[in-house]
Parts: structure tokens; sequence; C-alpha cells
């Protein structure tokens, strides 16, 4: 690892100093943008060319023919939604663009695996490279253009929200290299035939794109699930050409702490989002003055695209499928790519506690996990080491003085923990690295079951049922492979466990696995889901055979989970949550729970109350579960001698 762009020193400036600065890059902008009014210049297709572009007049040509619509009118919608997305690269404002956000970065410095960045560097001279990466931050827009056009690739399209597109600001912008797109077009079928069109002649001309598999930033730290308009666009263009395949790039950007978090926090806690405005931009680049480490950008494995959807194609997947299929593969190698932070794991051993720790008692707790991480060769960010007392100490210090913990020293030691309200933001540092536990977590409830199955019983298929249980309640939060796979890695994790012990489940051997270990994960990796989702299914079995409104289920949750943390009947204050209320949600749409039209017909002989309540206790079964783990965990440190 190096340190790149556009990382430097801090800058210590006051809150006015801060905003004239900003004020001040506003203006130089709106005068550049006006030069620029009128002439589209920099590299990139100008809105005649790609009007003329083949593939996009045929498929405008057929829209107006299917419609019975004069060509004339078509083209000229066409034209105005390119007016509005299509970007270039104009030397002038991308040297401003960078100057401000080499400012806004100001809090961190940047690390780059640069072996990997001269990987992929080759790879470019000969393929198109579309780079799909997480989004955590609203930096993100400054950190991967910087980090690739500092190391001498070719010119990056970003495709980014039109939510940026901001007044005189956005003009600038898109002469960087930022493509803007609407993300609500499905009453808008030029507009998406128009943007197909440009992603098309983008492959033609061997571009480099890149845009978050996630479609916005995460509000809860972990990977959401892929949007797949621009794969969707991509693949098709793909495989319509004839030249070198587009290579898919997964990337990797985390952070060892954000100053963003806390709105997005605050948010998942019921909070409106202000939209974005001028306003909006200073405010977010005044936030930016203290220090918060480091970003990391870490390249995942790449693979060609065209390819990849033909070997799809041939097992028999259609085109949604296959890009479907091709969305998760670059998710499930974003998270192998991405690094685990210090930050997240003294938040994952704090937010399992949930109270005070000394700083002994933090070591014993960060030991097995960073045993588990070296034994599953997982990257650990700046190649850190997680046992070091100075790495560990000064993790608690940076987290001290972001607000997210507290440190009471009036006693016989120094004593950390969660800062009030600050439950939210913690586990947002946690989740960059919780999809690194999510199997371990599974095996040791699928040992419970195991374990419960008794003399006699087939134990080991017991096992494999409640990991499945738990693969399909927990599909919408994390990326699960096929169900070979899941088993195959399933069994890695137990031998993880007791290493030359992978062989069949036996009931002794199962107590052996679960009694023996040192490291203990469910409760503090799958709880804040279970927890989140009992509230949700406790409103919807309220509601008995009635149909539900969303959105009614989501504000009375939010009252209730509330209500359910003051009384501690759920374990943290992180499963008060809309965000994780919106994926129980999305789960009970999934398994027909929320009533409507066809509701009874689905689900013949079965009433929407008993599922709904079957569904409650389905999840109060997994919850009792966790309680086990947790106490199993307690007697596993009281007899190490740990408190």
């Amino acid at each position: 690892m190096t340190r790149g762009q556009p990382g430097v020193r801090p800058v210590l400036v006051d809150a006015q100093r801060l905003a004239d600065t900003a004020r001040g890059w506003v203006g130089s902008a709106a005068r550049r943008a006006r030069e620029a009014a009128g002439a589209v210049t920099g590299s990139g297709p100008d809105i005649q060319e790609l009007l003329a572009d083949p593939g996009l007049a045929a498929s405008l040509e057929r829209y107006a023919a299917e419609h019975d619509l004069p060509i004339g009118p078509v083209r000229a919608e066409a034209a105005e939604h390119l007016h509005e997305m299509v970007a270039t690269h104009n030397p002038r404002a991308t040297q401003s663009w960078d100057k401000l956000g080499a400012w806004i970065m100001r809090a961190h410095d940047v690390l780059v695996d640069e072996e990997a960045i001269a990987r992929l560097r080759a790879l470019g001279r000969e393929h198109s490279l579309a780079i799909v990466f997480s989004h955590r931050s609203y930096l993100d827009g400054w950190v991967l253009p910087n980090v690739m056009s500092s190391r001498r690739f070719s010119p990056l399209f970003t495709f980014g929200g039109a939510n940026l597109d901001l007044p005189v600001v956005g003009t600038l912008v898109s002469r960087t290299g930022i493509i803007f797109i609407k993300r609500e077009t499905k009453e808008m079928p030029v507009y998406r035939l128009t943007l197909r069109g440009y992603i098309s002649h983008l492959v033609q001309r061997r571009s480099n794109l890149a845009w978050s598999i996630e479609g916005g930033r995460t509000r809860t730290g972990k990977l959401r699930p892929p949007v797949h308009g621009i794969l969707r666009y991509l693949s098709d263009a793909a495989e319509a050409s004839d030249g070198p395949d587009v290579m898919l790039v997964p990337v990797s950007i985390v952070y060892d702490q954000l100053h963003e978090v806390a709105g997005m926090t605050a948010e998942a806690r019921g909070s409106r989002k202000r939209p974005e405005d001028l306003g909006w931009l200073i405010r977010f680049a005044r936030s930016q003055g203290g220090r918060l480490g480091r970003a990391y950008v870490s390249i995942g494995e790449p693979f060609p695209l065209r390819q990849r959807m033909a070997t799809l194609r041939a097992e028999g997947n259609d085109t949604s499928q296959a890009v479907e299929r091709v969305a998760i593969d670059a998710s499930h190698r974003i998270n192998r790519a991405t690094p685990v932070t210090t930050v997240a794991v003294v938040c994952l051993a704090l937010l399992g506690a949930d109270r005070a720790l000394t700083f002994e008692r933090v070591l014993d707790t960060v030991e097995p996990l960073a045993r588990y991480i070296r034994d599953r060769r997982w990257p650990v960010a700046g190649a850190a080491n997680l046992t070091d007392r100075s790495t560990i100490r000064r993790a608690l210090q940076e987290l001290v003085a972001s607000g997210v913990l507290t440190v009471f020293e009036a006693g016989t030691e120094p004593v950390w923990r969660i800062a009030p309200d600050q439950h939210l933001v913690a586990a947002f540092y946690r989740n960059t690295v919780i999809h690194i536990l999510v199997d371990r977590a599974i095996g040791e409830v699928a040992l419970l079951d195991a374990i419960a199955a008794g003399e006699g019983a087939d134990v080991e298929r017991a096992a494999w049922e409640r990991a499945k249980a738990l693969r399909d309640l927990l599909k919408f939060e994390f990326f699960f492979p096929g169900r070979d796979d899941f088993e195959r890695e399933l069994r890695a994790e137990l031998a993880l466990m007791a290493p030359g012990g992978a062989g069949a489940l036996t009931l002794d051997s199962a107590r052996a696995l679960l009694d023996g270990s040192d490291l203990y994960v469910a409760n503090l990796v799958l709880r804040p889901f279970v927890d989140a989702y009992l509230v949700v299914a406790d409103r919807l079995a309220a509601a008995g055979d009635s149909a539900v409104n969303e959105a009614d289920v989501l504000d009375e949750a939010l009252r209730v989970g509330q209500q359910w943390e003051l009384e501690r009947r759920i374990a943290s204050a992180e499963s008060v949550s809309l965000e994780l209320y919106r994926t129980g949600l999305r789960l009970a749409r999934h398994r027909g729970l929320l009533g409507g039209e066809g509701a009874d017909t689905a689900y013949p002989g079965e009433s929407l109350g008993a599922r709904r309540a079957a569904f409650l206790v389905e999840l109060q079964d997994v919850a009792t579960q966790l309680d086990t783990i947790a106490r199993i965990t307690q007697a596993s440190r009281s007899a190490r001698g740990l408190r």
C-alpha cells in the first residue's frame, strides 16, 4: 500500500474561512461554467455525434414507429436528455474540480494497492474498464477519479445521480467526466433508450466507465443489494460489440471514519434527508475539517463481461437472470476486496459488549477476531497488526475524538464504551466488515440445531436445514452463493473452528465444535437484523388478516422499536433503524405477508394472519438461539478467567 492522491495534510482553518473558501470556489465554478456555455469541449462525444450513432438512431426510429409518433419530436426529446447527461473531459474544469476535491478530502489520506493498480493499468491498455465500486460516501466521487487520473489511466466517465447536478456547479462537473442520470425512469422510455445508446457509444469508443453497483450510498455501512440498470445496458453493449471485451472491475472504497455518517444514521432514525443544493455542498465541505484517518481503495478480481454473459446464457439463464448473476458476482468480489479496518474491529468488540470495557478487555475481545481474520486471509487495511497494543489504543483514541466512544478515566483505569446515541454510527463502521463473519455466525446457530436434534437423529441434516433457513431469512441483507457453494463454505467455517475436524457432523463433534471455540460471533453479527425483523413481524402479526400500508408499518415499527429498546426487549439501539425495517418489510413482501389483492389465492389453505404469526415465531426462535450463543460466550469467557 502506498499513499495516493488526493490525501493531504490537515488544514487548520476556522468555520468562517471554510465557508468563504467554498463560496469562492462556487463563484469560480460559475465563471468557468459561463465560459464553457454553449460549447462542448474536451474529450467525449457531442450531442449531434450521439444522435447520429447508428444504434441510437435505429432505436429511436423503431420507438417512433411502434408508437405511431413522428421521429422529429422523439429525436428532440432524446437531444434534451443528452444535453442533461453528456459529459466531457475539459482540462481546466478537471483541474478546478480536483483542487476542490483535494481540499474536501483533507480529513483523509488515500491508500491504494499500487500493485493491483499496475495490473489494472496493463489490462486497460487492451480493454475498456467498467469499474463498479462500493458507495459509502460522497467523497467517492473525488477519490476514484483522482486515483485513476493520477496514475495515467484513460479518462474515466463516472455515472452519478441527477440530484447532484447542482445549478452552475453541475455544468462544470459534467466537464470532468461525470454523467448525471435520473434514477426514476420507468415512465421515460425515450430517456432509457437514450441512456442505453450513450453507454453503447462509450463502449464502442473503448472509454472507461465507473458507477456505484449499489445505486446510492449505503446507510448501514455494508454493501447494499446491487441495481441492474447501467449493468444491463453495458452488458448489451458489450455483447453487441466485436471489439475487445469489457472488463468488469470490482473496487472497494472504505474509510476509517466519515463525517457524514452521523447524518445518515439520523435518517435511519426517521430524520428527513436534506436535498442537495449549493448550500448542501458548502456545508459538506465545511464538515470535513477534522482528521479522520485514511481512505482505502482496493481492486477486486476483474472479469470479462461478454464472456461471463455467454457462459451464463449457456447455463440456461435469460438476459435478466444473467445480469443479476453478474451483479451479485461483482458484489461478492467487492466484499472480498474490502479490507478490515482497525476501527471496524474495535466497534465490533464494543457493540458486542454493550458496556464499558477496559483496554485489556478490548484486547482480549479483539484477539480471537484478529486470529480468525488472519486464518481466513482477509486483507487488513494498511497492513495493520490487529493485536498490536498501540494500534488498538490509537483506534480507541480516534473514536473518542470523533465522539463515537466515550472514555471514563476517573476510576482505577480508563474504560471505553459506545457514546449515547452513537450505536448506529459504530454499527456503520462495524458493518464494513460484517460480511466476513456471516458464515461463521450461521454455522454457530446451525450447531445448536445439530445438538438439539439429539441421539439417533440425522444431526447433519438438522444443521444444514437450519443453515439454509437462515440463508433464506437473511438473503436481502447479505450476498450468499448458490446452495452447493454455500454448504461448501459453511463446512470450511466449521473446519476453522476445529482444524482437522471437517468430516461428517455428529452429535459429539457438534458439541466439541461449539464448546471448544474461543470466538462466538452469531449474537454480535445476526442480532441487530433479527431484532429489527422481529419488530416488523410483530407489527404485521398485530394486523391479523388485514392488508397493511408499508409506510404505516415503517412508522409504527420505528416507534415500537424505540419502546422495545427502552424496555430492553431488543439487545441494542442499533436495531432501531428504518434501513433494517425496510429490509425486513422487503422480506415480508417476498413471502406474501403484506396482504392485498391476490394474497389469499397465492397461499390456499393458510390465512394471512396465520402466516404472519408463523413468521413472528420463526424470528422468535432464532432470537432464542442467539440468546443461547450469548450465554455460551459468557460462560466461555468466565472459564478462561475473563469478565
